[in-house]
């Protein structure tokens, strides 16, 4: 899975009671979502790199995420300024090239950045049946807490159908192309892979009621509240209210 390298650790962190984790991540998107200047997004960035560091995340999967992350901005920090009134720093033809639109993309991209940045921190350290139970605590409803479990678990699994399927094509020396072989072959290739996941749906459901599942999942190590959490919660409350104060409106 692609977290599965933030997942181990033992830090203060990875020990944080993992419904603290999903609302203070949440919190923290909204704000900076929401915020009117960089001097909240900025503050972001540093907090969480912060509690990146005190996390331990590696080095080199993280930059990685980024840089995915950074190459959608910059089609923003290009593009978003063509189209927003201001005043123009150079034109192209009948298009200008605004000092505002610049200003708004690269403001949307530290937003950006600090947003998943805390994701990473506060979400992807943990793993996804903790993640989901979490989810589930907060209210959300059960078949949708159930979903986003399934769909995480078996999204990677259905990856790995597509490349068996993939690799029994090109055994055969199928080479795509630009005409209606290439067209149906994918077409059949789509049309077996939606058969094998409701089959595989189908094994997996006749499962788990062999197992006596009711709707519910149970854990047989309850998550509970300490004071590491209650201070980590107030540390927040605080930290996100200082950012509200400096830079949201």
């Amino acid at each position: 899975m692609p977290c599965e390298h933030f997942l181990h650790g033992d830090t203060f962190i990875h020990r944080l009671d993992p419904r603290v984790r999903v609302v203070a991540a949440f919190a923290f998107s909204l704000i900076i979502a929401v915020s009117a200047n960089f001097v909240a997004p900025l503050v972001g960035l540093a907090l969480g790199t912060l509690l990146g560091i005190a996390a331990r995340l590696p080095v080199r999967d993280t930059l990685r995420r980024f840089f995915e992350v950074n190459v959608f901005m910059l089609m923003i920090v290009v593009l978003l300024p063509f189209s927003a009134p201001g005043a123009p720093l150079f034109t192209m033809g009948p298009l200008s090239f605004s000092l505002e639109g610049l200003i708004k993309a690269l403001l949307i991209t530290v937003k950006g950045n600090a947003i998943v940045l805390m994701i990473t921190v506060m979400l992807a350290t943990m793993d996804v049946v903790r993640l989901g139970r979490a989810l589930r605590a907060l209210g959300t409803p059960d078949k949708l807490a159930h979903l986003f479990l399934f769909t995480v678990r078996y999204v990677d699994l259905l990856e790995h159908e597509y490349q068996r399927l993939r690799t029994a094509m090109r055994t055969r020396c199928f080479t795509p192309r630009m005409n209606m072989h290439t067209y149906r072959t994918f077409a059949y290739l789509v049309a077996m892979l939606l058969v094998r996941s409701f089959e595989r749906s189908n094994r997996i459901m006749e499962a788990m009621k062999l197992r006596g599942f009711q709707g519910r999942f149970y854990s047989i190590r309850p998550e509970r509240l300490t004071k590491r959490d209650a201070w980590f919660s107030a540390t927040s409350a605080v930290a996100l209210a200082a950012i509200v104060w400096v830079g949201v409106f």
